[in-house]
């Protein structure tokens, strides 16, 4: 449409006004049906056939008994005023017809109205919400209440992406966070090490040669910090792939690949394996499980243990993971799940490990107990949901690993 030179564009139809035409239509086409139906109803029990003598005799126009000339004058007139009536009386249901389908109609655009927008009311609010959201109020949810239908299903979808985006920004920070934190020493020590070494113009080249090994020690420690925080940050998100996983084999691998630190350290590695199914993404499985491990060998003393379960009760697999070592306060003991939490600084690392495990532990919906004996050392138990019952050959045994 145009109105001189300016073109006149139309604003697209809204949802609800296209279901209010819809209600509207539907009504319109089901009320003139039906009222079509009724009107030839009526039409054909009014134009049926018709004793005009016995209506001649009940209104005293014809004797009783039989009649010889039928078609009198008077049974002409009759019959033609009952015509005349029948017509009217079609042509006045027409008409009141007609007034009660329109008037009907517009009733019905009305209520179709404010029932389309009652519906839609979720559906705006799911709007609203969505505008409001940003990068730094991924917090807020919608929370619809009302039935369950899809409107409450769309919502609660909804909810869960900011839920799942509202983790990944958060681990995001935390990852830029920690790594700027925890980088900054490092950095400082390379710095310092090539200021020295510049600022000698008579540096022998044992000097320089130390520096270098310092710069690179250095670096590997960035590198390998930079690899757990990015594990961390993995591990906050959101889950990827999962399929089944037996944490039993998982922690016999683990077990093999660690078992020549635990033969340096002397610490007795006894394991009781049994099946333990659950869903998951394996590599991080296995991280959770290969942190329990080398965190128990770490923080261990000479001569010590390290014993490792797996089990299925119910519809929970178990995780249990024990070490020696010295007393642990039962205060700090539920802060080693904090990044960077060390209590023992000279055992190396950077307090990453039970961060990672508690971090696939919560992406995985299980659940992450940590307790510290009176005798010393640390347990840690973690309960995951189990899949439905595989018939895997159970192992048990003992490794000891110590050398005699």
């Amino acid at each position: 449409m145009r109105i001189g030179r300016v073109p006149l564009r139309l604003p697209p139809p809204t949802i609800r006004l296209r279901m209010t035409l819809l209600y509207g239509l539907v009504f319109l086409i089901s009320g003139a049906v039906l009222l079509t139906i009724g009107y030839e109803f009526a039409r054909h029990n009014l134009n049926g056939p018709f004793d005009h003598r016995r209506e001649l005799q009940r209104l005293g126009l014809l004797p009783r008994g039989p009649i010889a000339r039928p078609h009198d004058f008077s049974y002409r007139i009759v019959a033609a005023a009952n015509a005349l009536l029948r017509a009217d009386a079609l042509h006045r249901l027409l008409i009141e017809y007609i007034f009660a389908l329109g008037a009907m109609t517009i009733v019905s655009v009305v209520a179709g109205w404010l029932l389309a927008g009652r519906a839609l009311r979720p559906l705006r609010q799911i709007t609203a919400t969505a505008r409001r959201v940003s990068g730094e109020n991924l917090g807020e949810r919608i929370a619809l209440k009302g039935p369950a239908d899809e409107l409450k299903e769309l919502a609660d979808t909804f909810d869960g992406m900011l839920a799942r985006l509202d983790a990944a920004f958060a681990s995001q920070r935390h990852f830029v966070a920690n790594a700027s934190h925890e980088l900054r020493t490092p950095l400082a020590i390379m710095r310092t090490e090539l200021d020295v070494s510049l600022a000698d113009p008579d540096a022998s080249v044992q000097e320089l040669r130390r520096m270098g090994e310092s710069v690179r020690d250095t670096v590997d420690r960035c590198e390998r910090l930079i690899e757990g925080l990015l594990m961390l940050a993995r591990s906050e998100a959101a889950r990827g792939r999962e399929e089944p996983v037996e944490l039993g084999a998982l922690a016999a691998d683990c077990i093999t690949d660690l078992s020549a630190r635990a033969e340096e350290a002397h610490v007795r590695v006894l394991d009781e394996l049994e099946p333990a199914w659950t869903r998951g993404e394996p590599a991080l499985l296995e991280r959770m499980i290969a942190n329990l491990v080398d965190n128990g060998i770490r923080h261990n003393e000479p001569g010590g243990f390290l014993r490792l379960s797996t089990r299925t009760e119910g519809e929970r697999v178990h995780v249990i993971v024990a070490n020696g070592g010295p007393r642990i306060a039962a205060a700090d003991a539920g802060t080693l799940t904090e990044p960077f939490r060390r209590l023992d600084r000279t055992a190396g690392g950077f307090g990453l490990g039970l961060s990672i495990v508690r971090s696939v532990v919560e992406a995985h919906g299980g659940t992450l107990e940590l307790e510290a004996p009176p005798s010393g050392g640390l347990a840690v138990h973690i309960v995951l949901p189990a899949l439905p019952r595989v018939t895997v050959v159970p192992k048990r045994s003992e490794r000891a690993l110590t050398q005699s």
